[in-house]
């Protein structure tokens, strides 16, 4: 019943089709690409810089922008089971603020590195688990881009998010156990994988608002519906992954595990609801299926 449940021709249609435009925009011919997910993540780096650039006059590295459509991603990438990665690690203490969003950003540029070896290590053996764990499409798909923000200890709050408008890149802080971040490039890549579905389809969710357990108040049904997406399927993941660990890392994702039980338990009736919001009906039951799978765990 889970065997695929992120794949969906329609992501793969808008990858093709707003990479094709954004090279249109850019005024780059387009090169052979191989994996439309890469590319489609890499070049909205490339278009989001190319627009800082040229606000600020900058005509240098507005022309860099136009020459590295993949914003130089061949210089930058790291090996992974899920194939080459771009893992980063920029000073969340500089990261910049764009004039649209609130929300930090870092957008790959000619100043950018690559995060140090056992950063990279560490984001590689994470991709082996979250693969291992049945879900190597999400994560070639819409995990191409990763920002390791702060190390953080067990006790700590991890922080993570994702921008719309840098669709396949991830921000997170770390720790130093690769089963761990696994769990956390899922939820992000998660919303990723959503958002492109609810745009490849072209499905605009009302104003209905749900209780969302994990924030603790009422949230639009688009933030409940991505809760009830993102946590269960790192419920799966770490229900498959925990006979894999031991120590504290197997009782850190146990007590997470019993955590979202408890939290998804009271989601059924709003989530059958807010589901009705959901046109597409290969959407709708993918949805439905993963929300239902984790209920059992």
């Amino acid at each position: 019943m889970l065997a695929h449940p992120t794949v969906l021709s329609a992501i793969a249609a808008l990858h093709q089709q707003r990479t094709a435009k954004i090279h249109a925009i850019l005024k780059v011919e387009p090169g052979p690409e191989n994996d439309s997910a890469t590319a489609y993540s890499l070049v909205h780096h490339a278009l989001e810089g190319a627009e800082a650039a040229a606000r600020a006059g900058d005509t240098a590295t507005f022309s860099w922008y136009r020459a590295h459509p993949d914003a130089n991603a061949p210089a930058l990438f790291t090996p992974t089971v899920v194939g080459p990665r771009v893992v980063v690690a920029p000073d969340p203490a500089h990261l910049p603020h764009s004039e649209i969003s609130e929300t930090a950003s870092y957008i790959l540029g000619p100043d950018t590195v690559r995060a140090p070896s056992d950063l990279r290590k560490l984001t590689a053996a994470a991709y082996a688990m979250g693969a291992e764990a049945g879900f190597i499409e999400l994560l070639a798909d819409h995990a191409v881009v990763i920002c390791l923000l702060r190390p953080k200890a067990l006790s700590d709050t991890l922080v993570s998010w994702t921008l719309s408008r840098l669709p396949g890149t991830i921000y997170c802080d770390y720790t130093g156990h690769p089963a761990i971040l696994a769990r956390d490039l899922i939820h992000e890549a998660g919303h990723n994988w959503l958002n492109d579905a609810l745009t490849a389809i072209g499905c605009r969710i009302g104003d209905d608002t749900f209780y969302s357990p994990w924030r603790k108040t009422e949230r639009p049904a688009f933030g409940f519906l991505h809760a009830c997406w993102a946590f269960p399927l790192t419920m799966i993941y770490t229900a498959r992954a925990l006979p894999s660990t031991s120590g504290d890392i197997h009782h850190f994702l146990n007590a997470y595990l019993d955590q979202q039980r408890t939290l998804l338990a009271t989601t059924p009736d709003d989530h059958a609801q807010a589901l009705t919001l959901i046109t597409d009906p290969e959407l709708r039951q993918r949805l439905h299926d993963v929300h239902a799978h984790a209920l059992t765990l």
